[in-house]
């Protein structure tokens, strides 16, 4: 079987909640997985933005580096047990071949009788 190689991004945000948890540190982490960098970015902005009590972002484009500061900024608030953590991965997945065809001959062009 082939392989097609696919792309998934990870994030993983913990700490910052006010309720209980079963996690020492506070908090338990939350993990969710993502098929574009843009979706993921977009996730730990929103999350920290709930944390903080912050209204969502308006839906544009997304800038990552503006993204980090923010969560940077977040977790500089308590660096012990707030964390975040993007990470990308390539996934190999098996791809079954239903119907594969026999390599055909290759043709070479007629002349034509009229030249």
């Amino acid at each position: 079987m082939p392989y097609e190689v696919v792309s998934a991004y990870t994030l993983v945000l913990g700490g910052g909640h006010e309720e209980p948890d079963t996690d020492e540190r506070g908090s338990g982490p939350e993990v969710s997985v993502h098929t574009t960098a843009e979706d993921a970015w977009r996730a730990l902005d929103a999350g920290v933005r709930q944390r903080c009590g912050m209204r969502p972002r308006p839906r544009r484009s997304i800038d990552p580096d503006a993204v980090v500061r923010l969560a940077d900024a977040w977790r500089a608030a308590d660096p012990v047990t707030r964390y975040w953590n993007i990470t990308a991965h390539r996934l190999p997945i098996m791809v079954p071949e239903f119907a594969r065809t026999p390599a055909e001959p290759v043709r070479t062009p007629f002349g034509t009788q009229n030249a």
